[in-house]
């Protein structure tokens, strides 16, 4: 079966055509069982492959470059990080009507906190913390800007005024507060400092937990360097009012860098509802969150 498509211009992928590849560019794993991990995640799609790798494939033309970054960063940042995050063990390269390069993982066990909720919250805020001050305490030098690394306009503030609109409209927010917000994140002092290594994505979808526990962080295809601002947002995706304070601790962000991730939070959550409110309604349940826990911090300036 194909992944189910998010956008318009997603090429075909399927078991099939997974096999295929694999067959063709790995020999040595031609025999191993394909299986398609449903996710919710938007550039890419992924096949367990066998019991101990996984293949990532993006859905897009545009996802097609993370390939590359992935391959070339991960295993140089992977031993300064406190939690387990994929390893590439192989990359493929365009054929069997397959345009686009792609990648061979090993296989990290647990379930991603999109389809089941992390228990204990406490020691994911303070582990996550860890894990975003120790990415960026490695040397950037030569890293690729992250495509979150910059003002948080740069990413979505051409959308902010008619998501608002429309999402106003439909009363699923409160358009005169979130625009009163949004208006004094645009007065923040900005980043800076040199850039630093950001994930850029720590969604749920994107966190595993075994028992109840976060274990490793996975989708590195926002990785980059930049304002560490945009991993301030796990904050309101994930975390609650109790628990935020661990994570703002553990992550040794200054005052600035919390008010800009909260910001992030708030646009990220308003222009994702309303892009993938039909299309991909998981996502948009997390963006929904997002702006609605960022939102009475904002007016409470915590």
């Amino acid at each position: 079966m194909a992944a189910p498509k998010k956008h318009p211009d997603e090429v075909d992928i399927d078991e099939d055509l997974v096999r295929r590849l694999v067959g063709r560019q790995f020999p040595q794993w031609a025999e191993l069982p394909v299986r398609a991990v449903p996710s919710a995640g938007t550039d890419n799609a992924m096949y367990r492959l066998g019991d101990a790798m996984a293949v990532r494939l993006p859905r897009l033309p545009s996802a097609a470059r993370q390939v590359d970054k992935e391959q070339r960063w991960l295993p140089h940042l992977a031993p300064h990080l406190p939690l387990p995050v994929p390893v590439p063990l192989g990359k493929g390269v365009p054929a069997e009507g397959y345009d686009l390069p792609w990648s061979v993982y090993g296989w990290l066990d647990g379930e991603n906190a999109f389809d089941a909720p992390i228990g204990d919250l406490a020691h994911a805020a303070v582990e996550l913390g860890r894990f975003g001050a120790a990415l960026r305490r490695v040397d950037a030098t030569g890293g690729p800007r992250s495509f979150r690394g910059g003002h948080v306009t740069e990413w979505g503030g051409e959308y902010m005024a008619g998501a608002i609109r429309d999402l106003g409209a439909d009363g699923t927010l409160d358009a005169a507060a979130v625009t009163e917000a949004w208006e004094s994140v645009l007065r923040l002092p900005q980043w800076e400092r040199d850039p630093v290594w950001v994930h850029g994505d720590l969604l749920p979808g994107n966190l595993l937990a075994r028992d109840g526990r976060l274990s490793a962080v996975i989708d590195f295809g926002g990785l980059g360097t930049g304002d560490p601002a945009c991993d301030m947002m796990a904050a309101w995706t994930l975390f609650t009012a109790e628990t935020r304070p661990l994570f703002r601790e553990a992550a040794e962000v200054d005052d600035a860098t919390w008010a800009r991730g909260r910001g992030w939070a708030l646009c990220w959550g308003v222009v994702t509802e309303h892009y993938y409110r039909v299309a991909n309604p998981v996502l948009a349940a997390v963006a929904r969150r997002a702006f609605s826990e960022a939102l009475p911090d904002h007016e409470a300036g915590t």
